[in-house]
């Protein structure tokens, strides 16, 4: 079994960046066919870094990354409709099952 010198901790941390530099792109363009292109040069400059393991390199490396995805960020990001912060959110809810008041719990009949 092959060993990494990396933590999970640190794995997790670059599929978080890569994630958050993904969803970036695609709030900025919706055309998906454009978006797949640009999906294509952020997986290249992760896949170029991908052999780097000095860590002061990699810090440097996620430093700009960081930098560059505040510096790119949208103003206004998109929110799926039904997701919390979205235009349909809490919209048209349910009633609850329970009764509106509870005869029994105040000792009515």
């Amino acid at each position: 079994m092959a060993t990494t010198p990396f933590s999970s901790a640190h794995r997790l941390y670059v599929k978080s960046l890569y994630r958050r530099m993904l969803k970036n792109e695609l709030d900025w363009v919706v055309r998906r066919d454009i978006w797949r292109g640009r999906a294509l040069m952020i997986r290249a400059e992760f896949e170029r870094n991908r052999d780097v393991h000095d860590p002061r390199a990699l810090a440097q490396i996620f430093e700009k990354a960081e930098a560059e995805l505040a510096e790119r960020q949208h103003p206004d990001p998109y929110i799926p409709p039904a997701m919390p912060g979205g235009t349909k959110w809490e919209r048209n809810i349910p009633p609850t099952i329970a009764p509106l008041y509870d005869h029994i719990a105040e000792g009515h009949h």
